[in-house]
Formats: structure tokens, C-alpha cells, sequence
């Protein structure tokens, strides 16, 4: 799931991204109402946090450029104003919800799963690895007929290799997007992760679907037992033959 965050306040922005980043959605932040114009136009989200005073283009007026558009995306919106007026502008600016702070983070989680699952035309399409199967909606996962608990690192950690399946990532990839550090791309805490989900994922299951690649990174890809070559084996009954 990616969320485009408008927030002017830098560490409160901060704080809520990190939350959500570790709820597993992808997040796109954005500290003006011009940026997130740009950024609602040029990308596909599944919602939208905005903030009402917004430098330049307020909340209300980026909500409304955005229905006007023509699209359907959910709106949350937020403010410091605990006014009926206030909320029934932003409501009537196209908004789902109204979110009033402080509020806790909690909430805000719930309110966002609730407008994605309102809105949403069609169940969110699961990411799909092999016999791995990730639901986005509903942050579960299975694979065959095993259901798979994972804490919400490990599903950040899993989300983030699932949607670059088939592909190396990084440790320093890993590191700022799933855990949003750029500094220490060294740490350990990325082959804990990587032990914990191997364990989960892949004990007692005939092929592996995580592979570390030493100095380069890890894995996630679908891999086939290897079919016997019957050749020889003709081979060899044509010697009998003989």
C-alpha cells in the first residue's frame, strides 16, 4: 500500500511516517500543498494523509484539485482546528474522513484501513511469490496451506522483498527503506530479520524462497526443484540393448 503524507510540521511528518513505514505502507511525504499536487498527479496511491494548513495550497484546496481530477483516491484529512465548520469544509473539499490532533497513532491506522477498504472498487490484489501469498489489505500471510505470523518488521521487511521479487536487494536499500537509516548499512539487524523470516518461510518446505548472497544482498524469488535429465537414462538403456 503507498500513502502520499502532506504535513508541514517536519518532526511530527517524521514520526507518523515512521509509524507507517513500520505498519508496512510505502510512504511519499510531502511538505507543501504544491508537492503534494505534484506528487498526487504523477503517482497511484492507495490514500492520502493531508494536512489542512498546508503552506501555499491549503489542505482543502489540494483536496479539491484532486477531485477534481476525477479521482477517487480516500482523503484523509488533518487539523489542529476542532471546529464543525472546519470539518464539514474539508468534507465538502472532497474528504473521506477528519482526523482532529492530536490523535493517536492508533486511530489513525484504523481510520486509514477502514477508508482503503471503503472506497477500494476491488479487494487489493495480494503479492503473490511462488506458493507465497501476501495480503496487502489485511497485512497476512500463507504459504500452500500455512498460515505465516509475522511481527510488522518482519512484514515491512518481507512487503519490501516481495514487490522487488526476483531481484538482489541491498543492505543499504533495506536499511532506508524498511528501517529508514542511511548511516548504518552494516548493522546486523537486517540478517536477524533475514534468520527470522527464513525460519518462518522456509522450514519444512521443500525449496526456499529467501536466499542471502554474501557482500550482496538478499533474495525472494519462486525456485523450482530441479527436473532429472532423462538422457542418460536412455542412454543407458540403449547400451543394455546392445
Amino acid at each position: 500500500m503507498r500513502i502520499l503524507f502532506a504535513e508541514d510540521d517536519q518532526e511530527l511528518r517524521a514520526s507518523i511516517a515512521r509509524g507507517l513505514r513500520e505498519a508496512a505502507y510505502e510512504v511519499d511525504e510531502a511538505d507543501t500543498g504544491s508537492q503534494a499536487l505534484t506528487l498526487s498527479a504523477a503517482n497511484d496511491y492507495d490514500a492520502v494523509i493531508l494536512d489542512v494548513l498546508l503552506p501555499g495550497k491549503n489542505g482543502k484546496v489540494v483536496c479539491r484539485a484532486i477531485r477534481d481530477r476525477g479521482s477517487r483516491v480516500p482523503i484523509l484529512m488533518l487539523t489542529a482546528l476542532d471546529g464543525v465548520d472546519q470539518r464539514i469544509a474539508g468534507l465538502d473539499a472532497g474528504a473521506d474522513d477528519y482526523l482532529t490532533k492530536p490523535f493517536d497513532f492508533g486511530e489513525l491506522l484504523a481510520r486509514l484501513r477502514a477508508l482503503i477498504r471503503r472506497v477500494s472498487d476491488a479487494p487489493a490484489t495480494p503479492l503473490v511469490v511462488g506458493d507465497l501469498v501476501i495480503d496487502t489489505l489485511r497485512h497476512s500471510v500463507r504459504r500452500g496451506r500455512r498460515d505465516i505470523v509475522l511481527t510488522a518488521k518482519e512484514f515491512a521487511f518481507l512487503l519490501y522483498l516481495a514487490r522487488n521479487a526476483g531481484r538482489v536487494v541491498s543492505r543499504a536499500e533495506l536499511m532506508a527503506n524498511v528501517w529508514e537509516d542511511t548511516r548504518n548499512t552494516f548493522s546486523n539487524i537486517i540478517d536477524v530479520y533475514a534468520s527470522r523470516l527464513r525460519r518462518k518461510l522456509d522450514d519444512g518446505e521443500r525449496a526456499a524462497l529467501l536466499t542471502t548472497l554474501r557482500g550482496s544482498g538478499f533474495l525472494l524469488e519462486a525456485s523450482e526443484p530441479a527436473k532429472p535429465s532423462v538422457r542418460p537414462l536412455r542412454k543407458r538403456a540403449a547400451r543394455r540393448r546392445e
